[in-house]
This record gives structure tokens, C-alpha cells and sequence, in this order.
């Protein structure tokens, strides 16, 4: 079974994340994703969410690619990926990651049988959640 993890905040959860999903299962058999937690939210996206973590965990967990949701953790964002040991990496198309930094910090925790993916736009310029919520 190849088991992939994708990553996200997923404030308003709209068919460009729905469809980022859908790839990131395309690549396997099962699809854990991770929901960023409040305090990382803020950190990463420098304003508060719409919804809290909770919320945002509900509503991923509630769509039909998803076999498994949780919540990142909230002081090392790599730990559940250790934990989890997925085969596949998605990134969605416009997460700011490193790849490179991300295979290496991943290795110096020992995780090392793994590849990185990164998923397609879809509609970019109608579902993208920081052009969504300045509607």
C-alpha cells in the first residue's frame, strides 16, 4: 500500500484544494492529510484564520479522497511525517517549501525512503484562498 501525505491550512475549503486532494491520491492507495494548527497557521500565513483548527480538520476530513486527517503538530511541522511514514509527498503547487531543505531535514531525523510531488493548479486565478477571502 503506498500511503501519500499532503499538507495545508485549508481555511476556506474550495475545489482548488478539493482538486489537490484529488491528485495527491492519485499517486496511492491512502491519504493522510495534515491540517495546520492554529499557531503555525499564523506563523506561516502572518494573519489568524478564519476557522479554527478544528473546523478546518472537519471539513478536510469530510472529503471523499481523504482516508485520514489530522492535525500538524504544534511545535515541529516534520514530527508527523516521521510519525506517519507516508512513500509520497504532495505539495500543493504554490507552497512555499524547499524541497531540498525538506529531503534533508526529514534525513536527519532518519526518514529517508521517500519521494516529493507537487500537485497542479487548478483555476488558480477563481480558487485561491488569498484572492477567496478578499472577496
Amino acid at each position: 500500500m503506498v500511503k501519500v501525505m499532503a499538507f495545508g491550512s485549508f481555511d476556506i475549503f474550495h475545489k482548488g484544494h478539493e482538486d489537490y486532494l484529488r491528485q495527491a491520491k492519485s499517486f496511492g492507495d491512502f491519504l493522510i492529510v495534515v491540517v495546520s494548527r492554529d499557531n503555525n497557521f499564523l506563523k506561516f500565513k502572518h494573519r489568524e484564520p478564519k476557522h479554527s483548527e478544528e473546523e478546518r480538520l472537519e471539513s478536510v476530513s469530510g472529503c471523499e479522497y481523504v482516508d485520514k486527517a489530522v492535525l500538524g503538530h504544534k511545535e515541529n511541522i516534520l514530527d508527523i511525517v516521521v510519525e506517519e511514514k507516508p512513500d509520497i509527498l504532495c505539495l500543493g503547487y504554490d507552497q512555499q517549501v524547499d524541497e531540498k531543505w525538506l529531503e534533508e531535514e526529514l534525513k536527519k531525523r532518519g526518514f529517508t525512503d521517500f519521494k516529493i510531488v507537487r500537485a497542479k493548479a487548478y483555476k488558480p486565478e477563481e480558487y485561491k484562498s488569498s484572492k477567496m477571502i478578499k472577496k
